[in-house]
This record gives structure tokens, C-alpha cells and sequence, in this order.
């Protein structure tokens, strides 16, 4: 009797446990459908007030003054009903650009030594200490970032080195400032993934090295790196994928200005930057400038997709695998 009691009790239990397992298949399968629908319903909407919109009111490419040569080619930005309009992207496009270039330049090898460093030389005290200030600077506001590049940068840093040694003015606001505010944000995004990628290198490899006589920078250096390359590589393009998105600290420290230069002392405007002076300061009796910002939001979220499948690229393409 105890043991028909017995599997009777194990039967249930099977069967709940696998009505429990179902329930969470379910749950999790929501979560990832939730975000395959979000990222599909952003795409919608940038689709639909950029290119088709259905019924009275027009997407900003089917306006009579729009055309898609001028959006990819034009170097002038005055997206407005009238005479007067231009709709050429590249200023914003160039602004954007440079101000990610600046950053990656700055973060990529400040970065890179402190995951090296993190990874390969540093005892357990000086990491426990180490690590804490790479994430509290990635946790700092990014409007504070601008600031400290508004009030700090350019002030102290940038006009000593170029109008004080050289003798070339520089203004308040510049992409310089706003890049390398930009690069320290991204360095902890940086180091914390190549340290990672660092880590998993199999210790074997190391071991190798020394028992041939190299040395710890030598293993480090031409053993380590090499191996984890392309998750540094993956990690340098989100870095860059990231510095692209960036908006307050580039809108404050940048000028905020639409000019197609390539002089990085000069204000400049990026696109999330037009997004957020647009969203503000929109003219309700211009419908064209409105949908511009949908317009721009597309062009953007093209790059950054196309930046990020680059990078996944990257990771398929150059892995290694250790045995």
C-alpha cells in the first residue's frame, strides 16, 4: 500500500513539476517575444512618419521638397516648408561621426590597458578597488559629463593645448570636449568587456608562454590579446555603436550648431542632438520639421544597427575556440 501511495505522490510531483517548467517556457518566451515586439514597433514608427503614412497626414519623404539624393548627399540642413529648406543629413551624419571617432580614439586604448591590467596584473586588493571606479563612472549622469566638459575640458585642457601653445582660438562649445567627455563614458563599457573576454582566455595558453621563457608582458601582449581579439573588437564597436547614441553630454558640450567642418574645435550638431533641440523647440505650424526628427531617429537607428551586426560579425568570424 506504501508504495502505490509512493508512486502515486512521484507521479503527481512529475506532473507538476512539468506543468512549473511549462509556466516558465511561457514566461520566458513572453519576455523574448516582448522585445522582438518592441524593437519591431520602433521600426514601425520610424518607417511610418519617415518614408509612408497611411491616411491625410504625410511621412517626411513624401513631402514635394524632400528627396532621398539631397537626404544622403546634401552638406546643408534647414528642414522646413518654403524656399529655404535644405534637407542634407551629412552635417548631423558628420558631427555624429566625429564625435564617436574622438571617443573611441580615447577610450579604446585607455580602456584596453585597463582590462590588461585588471586582468593580468593587478593583485585581488587593487581590483576590488579598481573595479568599483570603472562602474561608478559608467553610472554617472551623462548631463554631468557635459557639463564637466563645458566647465573643465575646454577650459582647462583644450585652450591651454591649442589657443595658449598654438595660437588657435577655441570656443566655449567644440566636438573635441564633447568627444572625449563621450570617451570616458565609454571607457568602463570598454574595459569592463575586454576584461571579460581577457579572462576567458584559457590559463593553459598562459602557462605556455611562461614555460618558454616569455615574460609577463610578452605573455600578455602577443598570447593574451591575440586570443581575445575579437571580443575586444566586438567590445570597441558597441563602444562606438554607444558614443554614436550618446545626447545630453554631446548637446551641451558640442555647441549644438549645424555646420559640415571637419575641424573638431568647432561646435557641431549630431543627430541625437537635433532630436532633442527639435522635440523642444518644434514649430507647431511646420509639419516637415516635425517628421524630420523621425527621419533622422531612422538614419540613426540604421547605423547603429548596422554597427551592432558588425560587431556580431566580428565575434562569429574571428573566435577562437579552446579545446
Amino acid at each position: 500500500m506504501s508504495d502505490k501511495v509512493h508512486s502515486v505522490s512521484e507521479t503527481l510531483c512529475r506532473k507538476s513539476s512539468r506543468k512549473h517548467e511549462k509556466l516558465i517556457q511561457l514566461g520566458l518566451f513572453t519576455c523574448a517575444l516582448i522585445s522582438v515586439l518592441t524593437t519591431a514597433a520602433i521600426m514601425l514608427v520610424l518607417f511610418m512618419n519617415s518614408v509612408w503614412f497611411p491616411g491625410e497626414n504625410k511621412a517626411f519623404f513624401e513631402y514635394e521638397e524632400v528627396h532621398a539624393t539631397e537626404f544622403a548627399t546634401g552638406t546643408h540642413w534647414n528642414p522646413r516648408l518654403g524656399d529655404d529648406g535644405h534637407f542634407g543629413i551629412l552635417p548631423l551624419l558628420n558631427g555624429t561621426m566625429i564625435v564617436a571617432l574622438i571617443a573611441v580614439l580615447f577610450s579604446v586604448p585607455v580602456g584596453l590597458c585597463s582590462a590588461v591590467y585588471l586582468s593580468e596584473y593587478a593583485r585581488p586588493t587593487e581590483r576590488a578597488l579598481l573595479k568599483p571606479v570603472l562602474e561608478v563612472l559608467a553610472g554617472i549622469p551623462t548631463v554631468i559629463y557635459g557639463f564637466f566638459g563645458l566647465r573643465f575640458i575646454t577650459p582647462y585642457v583644450i585652450r591651454p593645448l591649442f589657443e595658449d601653445l598654438l595660437g588657435i582660438p577655441v570656443g566655449p562649445y567644440n566636438v573635441l570636449s564633447a568627444g572625449l567627455v563621450v570617451g570616458i563614458m565609454v571607457t568602463p563599457m570598454i574595459a569592463s568587456l575586454s576584461e571579460d573576454v581577457i579572462r576567458s582566455v584559457p590559463r593553459s595558453l598562459r602557462e605556455a608562454g611562461y614555460a618558454l621563457g616569455a615574460t609577463r608582458f610578452d605573455v600578455s601582449a602577443r598570447i593574451v590579446v591575440p586570443a581575445a581579439l575579437s571580443g575586444i573588437l566586438a567590445a570597441c564597436l558597441l563602444a562606438f555603436a554607444r558614443a554614436i547614441g550618446e545626447t545630453m553630454a554631446v548637446t551641451i558640450a558640442g555647441g549644438n550648431q549645424v555646420t559640415f567642418s571637419g575641424n573638431p574645435l568647432e561646435p557641431m550638431r549630431t543627430m541625437t542632438a537635433y532630436m532633442v533641440a527639435q522635440s523642444i523647440n518644434a514649430d507647431n505650424n511646420d509639419p516637415l520639421q516635425a517628421k524630420s526628427v523621425f527621419a533622422v531617429g531612422m538614419a540613426l537607428f540604421a547605423v547603429t544597427l548596422l554597427i551592432n551586426l558588425g560587431s556580431q560579425w566580428i565575434m562569429r568570424r574571428f573566435r577562437e575556440v579552446y579545446q
